[in-house]
């Protein structure tokens, strides 16, 4: 094996030395300790240089591999325990689980009856008249039906106001006031009559126990002569709260009432119907001064 050209690999009758070629003979040149250990620390240094390097570099390998896997895991969109750090699926309440703020129920309260305050005299605290029950002049029911007011009437002996077995029914009752009031129309004339009661449930037993043959006394003046005396009348009775309420309806001029008598009829029906509209504005007018506190 030759370490160089032009040269001899024996010296003659010397031993074989591997340092002969670079460093002279064994005899004559001591190697350089230092230097060879300079650069095998060299060699060192670079070694540990490269394996650092190497190791940094497969690191971020993991990482960029571990962020791929994860992406293509969830098909691109955001994981579930993505950057927000939102917890898993089952972890997340549901809309339904959430507890919105409770507040107590709350009602308002219901509305006042107007009927309660017309049926009890310990309600029913309006001043009260033929006047103040029937205002006006006169009573208009529809278009070319007009009825002008004639006289009017009150008084606590209501026996006084009517005839036949009416006024035992009223006392055995203890009716508290009679109030009457008449209108009329061409030749008709009707008197409305309304007896006061302390309750609604003598006001119904007087209606309900009313023989039908009995009636008010009829009330002229004012331009009505006198009615429904002597002759054949028409005569209703009906009640509302504590308030009963009859009408007689009969012609001015003497005549008995039949059936075909249809001007007579309509009047009582129309009074009739005016009469109660009253006495239950009466109880409305009374139940929303309650309410606002009146």
């Amino acid at each position: 094996m030759s370490f160089g050209q032009g040269g001899s690999q024996w010296s003659p009758g010397g031993s074989h030395n591997p340092w002969d070629n670079q460093w002279g003979s064994a005899s004559n040149q001591t190697p350089d300790w230092a230097s060879l250990a300079e650069q095998s620390e060299t060699r060192n240094r670079r070694r540990r240089l490269l394996l650092i390097v190497g190791g940094a570099l497969a690191t971020v390998g993991i990482g960029v591999a571990v962020a791929v896997a994860v992406v293509n895991t969830d098909n691109g969109s955001a994981s579930a325990n993505g950057p927000n750090d939102l917890p898993a699926t089952e972890g997340i309440p549901s809309a339904s689980a959430k507890t919105d703020p409770s507040f107590a129920p709350t009602s308002a309260p219901p509305p006042l009856n107007p009927k309660d305050f017309i049926s009890s005299s310990g309600k029913d605290k309006a001043p009260i008249s033929p006047d103040i029950l029937f205002p006006g002049s006169q009573l208009t029911k529809r278009e070319g039906v007009v009825y002008r007011k004639g006289a009017t009437a009150s008084t606590k002996d209501c026996a006084s106001a009517v005839q036949g077995t009416l006024d035992k029914l009223l006392t055995d009752n203890d009716c508290t006031r009679f109030m009457r009031v008449t209108y009329f129309r061409d030749k008709v004339a009707t008197t409305i009559g309304v007896a006061l009661f302390d309750t609604e449930a003598k006001a119904t037993k007087v209606k309900d126990d009313w023989d039908k043959q009995s009636t008010i006394v009829s009330l002229s003046g004012e331009g009505v002569p006198v009615f429904c005396r002597t002759t054949v009348c028409r005569t209703t009775a009906n009640s509302y709260g504590r308030y009963t309420y009859f009408t007689l309806s009969g012609f001015t001029d003497g005549r008995d009432v039949t059936e075909k008598d249809k001007a007579v009829f309509a009047a009582g029906d129309d009074l009739t119907t005016s009469t109660y509209g009253q006495i239950r504005r009466r109880g409305e007018t009374q139940a929303a001064a309650a309410a606002n506190g009146q």
